[in-house]
């Protein structure tokens, strides 16, 4: 299908469900991207990301019929996505519990929203210190997240979801989602506080 740079999601959902298996490649390739940041963002790992873009194709794979051009179809296997991923996030809380033994720490830190960091061409030693240091901190701080909570936060603040997309995976009403975020929000807040207070004191005394 040499032409899937050209080729609509709606023709291309057409093709898969006439049997055209290279046209769902073509979804595959446009939006799995998408996908793992935000299943990254949730899981905070990897692997698990990794997981939940392959079993959301998969899903969206078998339930297309049932998709039928509704929706964009970005949107629709991304909702696909996240309800996975918080059904994964809800299971693994569950087997923490259980053995009631504190977690390994993760080898690798969620990423920081790049939209608030300066780029810098050349970043200084310290300044990569830092961003390694908030993206820790940020990762510890949405592991305190109820499942919910990190759905929201993750949707509402990164992907800039409305709060009616947010709800339809969560399941919920508008007002109880705005709570979620707004929750969501406050926690984040108190967590990273005393960090970034620290940095501004340290900023306050240079020179």
């Amino acid at each position: 299908m040499a032409e899937g740079a050209e080729v609509s999601d709606a023709i291309a959902v057409e093709r898969t469900l006439a049997g055209d298996r290279d046209a769902y490649r073509v979804l595959v390739e446009r939006h799995s991207r998408m996908v793992y940041r935000m299943a990254y963002r949730m899981t905070g790992d990897a692997h698990e990301a990794e997981e939940v873009v392959q079993e959301a194709f998969v899903r969206g794979f078998q339930k297309l019929r049932q998709f039928a051009g509704q929706a964009n179809f970005g949107t629709w296997v991304y909702r696909i996505a996240a309800n996975y991923a918080i059904d994964r996030m809800r299971q693994r809380k569950a087997e923490e519990a259980r053995v009631a033994t504190p977690s390994k720490p993760k080898e690798e830190s969620l990423e920081v929203d790049p939209m608030s960091q300066v780029r810098d061409l050349a970043p200084s030693p310290e300044r990569l210190a830092e961003s390694g240091q908030l993206g820790e901190r940020m990762r510890a701080a949405l592991e305190t997240l109820s499942a919910a909570e990190r759905t929201a936060i993750v949707m509402r603040h990164w992907d800039g979801c409305g709060i009616e997309e947010i709800a339809a995976v969560l399941k919920s009403n508008s007002n109880a989602t705005k709570n979620t975020v707004f929750r969501a929000v406050q926690k984040l807040r108190r967590a990273l506080e005393p960090f970034l207070e620290g940095k501004a004191r340290a900023m306050g005394t240079e020179g």
